[in-house]
C-alpha cells in the first residue's frame, strides 16, 4: 500500500528481512485510518545496503517531500558504533526526519529472548510508541534500550501521524 505523500508519512526502510517483519508487525497496531500514511519498504539487503539506498534514492524524495520522515531499520550487530556511521549518511538538513533504530545485535535475538514472533515483537514495539512506555516486552528489553535517543525524537514527530 503506498502512502499519500503530500500528507505526512513515514517509511521504514529495513536492512533485512527480520526488520521487515518487525516492521510489518508496527504497521499492524497503527490506526486503521492513519495506516496508509506508513508504508514499509522492501528490504535493502544489508545495513550499509540500505544506507546506500537512503542516500542514492530517498534522499532527494525526502527533499521533494517535506512531510516524509524515514526509518532506518538496521542490526546494529553489537557495535557502539554503528549508529554514529549510519548518521553520516544524512544530510544534516535532513536529520530532523530521519532516525536509525534496531535491535543491539540483530532482531532473532528478541525471538530467542521468548518476546514472540517478529511480528508480535514489532506490535508491542507500537503499543509502546503509542502509549509513550519503554516496556520490557518493547523498547525497554535490553536488546532495544539502547535506542532510546532516537526513539525519543521518533516519537516527537511521528507518533500523532500513526496514533
Amino acid at each position: 500500500m503506498s502512502v499519500n505523500k503530500n500528507r505526512p508519512h513515514v517509511l521504514v526502510l529495513p536492512e533485512d528481512r527480520a526488520n521487515s517483519q518487525l516492521a510489518n508487525g508496527f504497521h499492524l497496531e497503527v490506526d486503521w485510518n492513519r495506516q496508509r500514511q506508513m508504508q514499509v519498504l522492501p528490504v535493502a539487503g544489508g545495513w550499509y545496503h540500505a544506507l546506500e539506498l537512503f542516500k542514492s534514492e530517498h534522499i532527494s524524495q525526502m527533499e521533494r517531500y517535506p512531510n516524509q520522515f524515514m526509518v532506518l531499520l538496521i542490526d546494529f550487530d553489537e557495535k557502539e558504533d554503528k549508529l554514529d556511521k549510519a548518521k553520516t549518511f544524512i544530510p544534516g538538513h535532513l536529520r530532523d526526519r530521519v532516525f536509525v533504530l534496531g535491535s543491539l545485535d540483530e532482531p532473532e535475538d528478541l525471538k530467542r529472548a521468548k518476546l514472540g514472533s517478529l511480528e508480535i515483537i514489532g506490535s508491542a514495539l507500537a503499543q509502546d510508541c503509542r502509549d509513550d512506555r519503554y516496556s520490557t516486552q518493547g523498547w525497554g528489553h535490553d536488546l532495544l534500550q539502547h535506542n532510546k535517543s532516537e526513539l525519543d525524537r521518533l516519537r516527537e514527530h511521528v507518533r500523532s501521524i500513526l496514533f
